[in-house]
């Protein structure tokens, strides 16, 4: 399977740029971020980005996921997409945070990925995507 995209918008068509090239040119409009670099350096270009990369050098670095999260909650709606060292059992949470298509190092099986992203019907606490809570659910 190529890579995995959960968003119905047209795809990004220029390469992602890293973030050091991305704050000098003003035309960029996709960007690479790698692991422990700062995201709140693109909080003030949200607007004008369609694309954010965000790399996975090893499957266990999980700071990834905070970025994603961090971007959303900045109110960053274009595609965030996970690329690296992406598990097929991690790409539930990684939606969870913000992620909306994966570009995995080594390719993803379809049917392992529906099954991964369908798993759970209920979620216990918020996070950056609109579900909601099975306690909040059961109890308003």
């Amino acid at each position: 399977m190529p890579d995995l995209r959960l968003r119905s918008d047209v795809a990004a068509d220029e390469p992602a740029v890293s973030l050091d090239a991305f704050l000098e040119q003003e035309e960029a409009a996709s960007v690479r971020i790698e692991a422990g670099e700062d995201v709140t350096a693109l909080y003030p270009h949200l607007g004008r980005l369609r694309l954010i990369e965000i790399d996975f050098p090893k499957f266990r670095d999980g700071r990834g996921f905070s970025t994603a999260r961090m971007l959303r909650e900045a109110g960053y709606t274009g595609e965030i997409k996970a690329t690296g060292d992406v598990l097929v059992d991690l790409i539930f949470f990684m939606q969870r945070c913000g992620f909306d298509s994966f570009a995995p190092d080594k390719p993803f099986d379809a049917a392992d990925a529906q099954a991964a992203l369908t798993r759970w019907q209920h979620v216990y606490q918020p996070a950056a995507d609109a579900r909601v809570p099975i306690w909040k659910l059961r109890h308003g």
